[in-house]
């Protein structure tokens, strides 16, 4: 048990949980952030908050941000901007099928304009973009980097709204990236329609798995569709599933009649004649 407090590096951006240590924080305090590249200023969005889980795995604050904290930021976002335009630029003069999504900037020192930018971008292919890479390098006075980024992880890095309403889960709280299959959404019977199974990368929507063992052990063990059952309400054909509420769509015989009886309640003629002799 310990407590936790959620900050984050861009408005309405991913949010990253940290120990907040002996510091007082409190919702809009700028704070720093211990990264690999140094600490970076980030904005507490939820404030220090005692929880439940082990807190020993998270990273602990560097502290409130000072004024020379945040003009270093300042400086650093500028430079982040102007190298997003300038990239869009020679990409548009080189004639490059390249997507620009990111960009970050590592000074060499605080203050500094020198330093490492690396360039984030999506393509349909691999592209050769040596010569783009030396014309950055003239024009932005520092080493630059380029980083082709999958469908994915350049929804990961811009973020948005899912269909759901809700932030995408891959910008929010996933860290890895699992295999999803269109037998997936065959087995949670949802329409094969692209736009209603794609994601904001356009690949098959990541939550498409939450569900999917659910599904897996319902069908293993629940009676198929038109198979003969028994019911507390009398016996019947099996019309449909109904996979959340554990439970299966009967047409009785009596009277014709649907009811939905509860996935342990149903059982084939065997196993009611069984049930009844024991």
């Amino acid at each position: 048990m310990g407590m936790l407090c959620a900050v984050s590096f861009n408005r309405y951006g991913r949010l990253y949980y940290l120990d907040p240590g002996p510091h007082q924080v409190s919702v809009g305090d700028k704070v720093l952030v211990p990264t690999d590249d140094g600490p970076e200023v980030a904005e507490c969005v939820w404030a220090p908050q005692w929880v439940t889980e082990d807190t020993d795995g998270f990273p602990v604050l560097a502290g409130l941000a000072s004024e020379e904290d945040l003009r270093r930021d300042e400086l650093m976002r500028k430079r982040k901007a102007d190298a997003k335009v300038a990239a869009k630029k020679l990409i548009r003069e080189h004639q490059l099928p390249m997507k620009v999504v990111a960009v970050d900037h590592v000074p060499e020192s605080p203050g500094s304009t020198g330093g490492r930018i690396t360039i984030y971008f999506t393509a349909p292919h691999r592209v050769d973009f040596r010569s783009l890479v030396r014309d950055l390098g003239a024009t932005l006075h520092c080493r630059v980097e380029l980083r082709q980024l999958s469908a994915r992880d350049s929804a990961r890095v811009q973020g948005g709204i899912g269909s759901c309403g809700r932030d995408l889960c891959c910008a929010t709280f996933l860290t890895d990236f699992e295999p999803v299959t269109i037998r997936m959404a065959k087995d949670q019977d949802l329409p094969l329609n692209p736009l209603r199974i794609s994601g904001a990368c356009g690949r098959l929507m990541c939550c498409l798995k939450y569900e999917h063992p659910l599904y897996q052990q319902f069908h293993a063990t629940a009676p198929s569709i038109g198979a003969r059952v028994s019911t507390p309400d009398g016996d019947g054909r099996v019309v449909g599933h109904s996979v959340p509420r554990d439970a299966v769509v009967v047409r009785l015989d009596a009277d014709g009649s649907r009811c939905s009886c509860s996935r342990a309640s149903v059982c084939g003629p065997r196993q009611a004649y069984e049930a009844a002799h024991e």
